[in-house]
């Protein structure tokens, strides 16, 4: 049985407030869990010490236990200090457009030459008459 530390959602819409559970990786995200080991509440500020609340032995006991954290909470258990090393989380790639949009910029870019082109030749006309 493959075992995740994650967030679990609650709260209204619009208004998230997540639980930081120990599952099983097959139960569903709001769903079944073994174990509640904390809350995250985003609505809060950065700085607020109420922001994430978690029991830090029972983190430990469920790492211990070969629990996978994931990438959230990785970072809050790394804020704490709980778990060793730092991901490497540049992305370069993520913020570059895609295909269909540097084909359309590439079509605004050809339309723009012609633009000009006809305005340069607008202008050339009048002057040679």
């Amino acid at each position: 049985m493959a075992i995740a530390i994650r967030l679990a959602r609650g709260g209204a819409k619009k208004r998230p407030y997540y639980r930081i559970v120990v599952a099983d990786t097959r139960a569903p995200r709001d769903g079944r869990y073994i174990e509640r080991v904390g809350s995250y509440n985003p609505m809060l500020a950065k700085d607020d010490e109420k922001r994430v609340i978690f029991t830090e032995d029972r983190v430990k006991h469920w790492l211990g236990q070969g629990a996978k954290p994931t990438d959230r909470v990785a970072r809050f258990l790394e804020a704490a200090g709980l778990v060793e090393g730092k991901k490497v989380r540049n992305n370069p790639n993520k913020g570059k457009p895609g295909q269909k949009a540097l084909e359309r910029i590439e079509e605004r870019k050809e339309k723009a030459a012609a633009a000009a082109e006809a305005a340069a030749e607008a202008e050339a006309a009048p002057a040679e008459e």
